[in-house]
């Protein structure tokens, strides 16, 4: 679910208010509809604070954000409050700032503890800023700005006001100090996993039980001569020709990422459970667990060694095994899992395991709709080859059988269609020295009509009910939702990197950036707003910081000052209820900086 801004006009004043929308399919396509609407805060609600507080230990009043938590360090007053006579004729605004993306961000790093658990983790040397701190850079940076680290240093940092609430100098912010951070962050990744384990346990109760866990693929830019980790393979962006890195990631049912592992490029998904699976255990323990994984993770070898190690899976088969159960699929005792998915358990050969039958309505529509595609365009094709052996451009029968072969590849969804027959002829009719003929494959017909929308799970789990083991396998699109962030949102593609270590660095940043996303979506939930950080991000990013400078003259002593007071503007009405929402007080001010002047 995600937000949307409304304003409309009531006796001549505009009102600003927000809508809960949520997409839904329909026969026609994919639609939206609105879920609730937000205006202000009612008395009998609580906030979105108060709500996550109240998984903490304590009072959850108690635990609402301290001042520090999300604004910068206190600065002194000025020595009195005496008043000044102010030339409002020098009234400016300068310096203006990006503030409320990087308030929020340096906000969710503080709340996750990872500025206290890095500066245990890192040794403090003679630095000027702390590794703690430029960790906190990069993570933000991907968080609200994914950018190269050069860019970083140059623009984005500069136009911020993470000056003020980090205490570092742009010009103590440089690539060489940038690249660095990530060479000092890398050694800390287990740590981090199992320290972010137990965190977000703390503020959103995590079930942990069931365990979701998924591969994609990043590529790169540039000849990887230094990344022996970088090969070519199946690659997820469609850049098969570009060197990449498959990336295994964990992630909770309600999708919270609980650790991920980097393997080379031309690693097969079967290949990295195991791996995984030990690493899991080593971080988070054995018990309880429930692996959840789509088919190509699946392997005898793998499942075997779940077994052995006393684990449960629900887990996704081939297509072809379907063909197995086919005595299945024409029977009547289906039971509905939700609108439009019909599920049934079926024995396994062995009883040891469980299988599901499972059936969706827009599945089938969407496969039949593309094996009509393919077949039109394996007909197609074959009717133009008979046109080349008619008219003799096709005389080769070896040739002809190539042509055949890229036609199928091409159309491999309809390539058992047709049987297909190549004949060289004993005698040419004219030009034509090949006869091709064809004619429909009614079985291919027939099995796609009884197969199509229909695919097959398998599980171990014992004295679970179809409907439940049907719902906790589709949770997987959670580890295919982060993918899609983590590339779209957080540009973890393409790397530019050029080492195995600094791509390894890399990834981890772009990992950390995910926990503060998911951490904000989960606030977000626990305050009513949906669960698309992506709105309130942009809204975030449009307060800003600035100074506000002017000429006073005081009547006590009769000194002329130029006064800047560093501010933050206003929010709107809109802005208001998201703060408000979330249980958060912006800061007015940063600070005050006061100078004498000779006039």
């Amino acid at each position: 679910m995600f937000l949307r801004r409304y304003v409309r006009r009531k006796s001549g004043k505009p009102h600003t208010y927000w809508a809960l929308a949520e997409s839904y399919r329909t026969v026609k396509g994919s639609r939206q509809r609105i879920v609730a609407y937000l205006g202000e805060l009612d008395a009998a609600e609580q906030d979105g604070w108060t709500r996550l507080g109240s998984h903490l230990d304590g009072d959850a009043q108690s635990r609402r954000p301290q001042r520090t938590l999300f604004d910068p360090p206190h600065y002194a007053a000025p020595r009195n409050d005496e008043p000044l006579q102010v030339k409002l004729s020098s009234i400016q605004l300068e310096r203006t700032r990006d503030f409320g993306d990087v308030w929020l961000a340096w906000g969710l790093w503080r709340m996750l503890e990872l500025d206290d658990v890095l500066g245990r983790l890192i040794e403090a040397g003679r630095e000027e800023v702390s590794w703690a701190t430029v960790a906190a850079i990069l993570v933000i940076a991907r968080f609200c700005e994914p950018s190269s680290e050069l860019h970083i240093a140059d623009t984005w940092y500069r136009r911020t006001a993470l000056e003020e609430l980090l205490g570092v100098a742009p010009e103590r912010v440089h690539t060489d100090r940038l690249y660095k951070g990530l060479d000092q962050l890398l050694p800390h990744k287990e740590a981090l996993e199992t320290h972010l384990r137990r965190r977000l346990g703390e503020l959103f109760d995590l079930k942990c039980d069931l365990l979701l866990y998924d591969v994609t693929s990043t590529y790169f830019e540039g000849d990887m001569e230094g990344c022996p980790l970088a090969k070519r393979g199946y690659s997820r962006d469609s850049r098969g020709d570009r060197p990449q890195v498959c990336i295994g990631l964990v992630v909770t049912e309600d999708g919270f990422p609980l650790g991920y592992e980097v393997f080379s490029g031309n690693t097969h998904d079967s290949t990295t459970v195991q791996t995984i699976i030990e690493s899991m255990e080593k971080k988070h323990g054995s018990l309880n667990r429930v692996w959840v994984m789509d088919r190509g993770m699946v392997s005898e070898d793998n499942l075997k060694f779940l077994r052995q190690r006393g684990g449960q899976y629900i887990v996704g088969t081939p297509k072809a095994k379907l063909r197995e159960f086919e005595q299945y699929l024409t029977e009547k005792d289906w039971t509905t899992a939700q609108a439009g998915v019909e599920v049934k358990l079926v024995p396994g050969p062995d009883g040891d395991e469980t299988f599901l039958l499972a059936r969706s309505a827009d599945r089938r529509a969407k496969e039949l709709a593309m094996h009509e595609k393919f077949t039109a365009r394996v007909e197609e094709g074959l009717k133009k080859m008979q046109a080349a052996a008619e008219s003799g451009r096709l005389k080769d029968e070896a040739a002809a059988g190539e042509r055949l072969g890229r036609l199928k590849q091409q159309n491999w969804r309809a390539s058992h269609a047709f049987d297909v027959t190549v004949k060289k002829l004993a005698a040419p009719r004219g030009k034509q020295h090949l006869e091709i003929s064809w004619r429909r494959n009614a079985k291919f017909g027939d099995w796609s009509q009884l197969a199509d929308g229909c695919y097959l799970l398998r599980s171990n789990l014992k004295d679970v009910d179809a409907a439940t083991l049907w719902k906790r396998y589709i949770q997987l699109t959670e580890a295919e939702w982060a993918f899609r962030i983590t590339k779209d949102e957080l540009a973890i593609r393409p790397i530019w990197h050029q080492t195995e270590d600094r791509v390894k660095a890399h990834i981890l940043v772009c990992f950390l950036a995910y926990v503060l996303w998911k951490t904000l979506a989960g606030w977000m939930k626990n305050a009513g707003l949906g669960d698309a950080p992506r709105t309130v991000l942009e809204e975030m990013a449009r307060l800003k910081s600035g100074d506000v400078t002017l000429t006073a003259r005081s009547p006590r002593d009769g000194q002329n000052r130029r006064i800047a007071l560093r501010c933050v503007t206003e929010p709107d009405e809109g802005q208001a209820v998201l703060l408000d929402r979330l249980g958060l007080t912006l800061p007015r001010r940063l600070r005050r900086l006061d100078k004498v002047i000779q006039m």
